[in-house]
């Protein structure tokens, strides 16, 4: 179990949305917490009114990032938990897409993790009992839908990445859990991600409040607060995956469906290559 109280955690995208949520938690449980994020109305807030510290970053910068480790260890003097969190989340049917597009949602989505698990992990790793790494992913790994598709691919990578390193760490006995947080509907600020894209990358992303979608209106939201109660469980527990959305497995079970249905195919024509 990795312990929370009297730790010191740092939460990428946390000055709002998902991550505030968590950050709240953390401090609920007696950690100190410094909230990274690009927004800097919301750190100041953010701040004042949950009591956490501070920190502007870019997470598509690696720079930016490893000045933030830099400053967090100068003012707590080590870190124990690290929720690579911040990301964003417009959309655009695959054909209208530019390649700024793709590389703008993937430097913040995984290359932000990548930035983030480069950066701590040394840190973690020099601390004898360890700590906690948590990459937030999204439900759309197991269920990807349309217009979605540098989201989803972006969201799988980090999956893929956090499994990988989860093995390495548990194969060279470093007591440094990995959490993947793959958040269903979450009422956070993610429909506002277009307004941190930097003005010389434009392209044909749109944002989308899915909370003003009839549709989507009848999927069942929770609040930031609560996808933080489920993310410290999950580190406390040293779970791999932090679900939200557990009711959703028949819809994950589909798509493992299709997967054994290919494998069962290949199998049943004595496929040889």
């Amino acid at each position: 179990m990795t312990q929370i109280k009297d730790r010191v955690a740092v939460v990428t995208g946390g000055a709002s949305g998902i991550g505030r949520g968590i950050a709240e938690q953390l401090i609920a449980e007696g950690a100190r917490v410094a909230i990274a994020d690009i927004d800097r109305d919301r750190i100041d807030s953010a701040d004042e009114e949950i009591g956490a510290k501070g920190f502007l970053v870019d997470v598509t910068d690696p720079a930016s990032v490893q000045k933030l480790a830099d400053d967090v260890i100068t003012e707590f003097g080590r870190v124990d938990i690290v929720v690579n969190n911040a990301g964003v989340g417009p959309t655009a049917r695959y054909a209208d897409l530019t390649l700024d597009d793709w590389h703008w949602m993937t430097d913040v989505n995984y290359y932000g993790v990548v930035h983030g698990i480069h950066s701590f992990l040394p840190i973690l790793r020099a601390n004898p009992e360890g700590g906690h790494i948590v990459n937030t992913a999204s439900m759309a790994i197991f269920n990807p839908l349309e217009e979605m598709a540098p989201y989803v691919a972006s969201k799988l990578a980090t999956y893929g990445l956090s499994q990988v390193l989860a093995m390495e760490l548990s194969s060279d006995e470093v007591p440094i859990g990995v959490t993947v947080l793959p958040p269903g509907p979450v009422r956070s600020n993610i429909s506002q991600s277009l307004k941190h894209r930097p003005e010389k990358r434009g392209g044909s992303l749109k944002d989308v409040d899915l909370t003003a979608d009839p549709d989507a209106a009848e999927l069942r939201w929770i609040d930031p607060r609560d996808a933080g109660r489920i993310v410290a469980r999950a580190i406390r527990n040293n779970d791999f995956l932090a679900l939200t959305h557990p009711d959703w497995w028949p819809m994950v079970e589909a798509q493992f469906d299709k997967v054994r249905t290919e494998f069962e195919k290949y199998e049943a024509e004595d496929y040889e290559g």
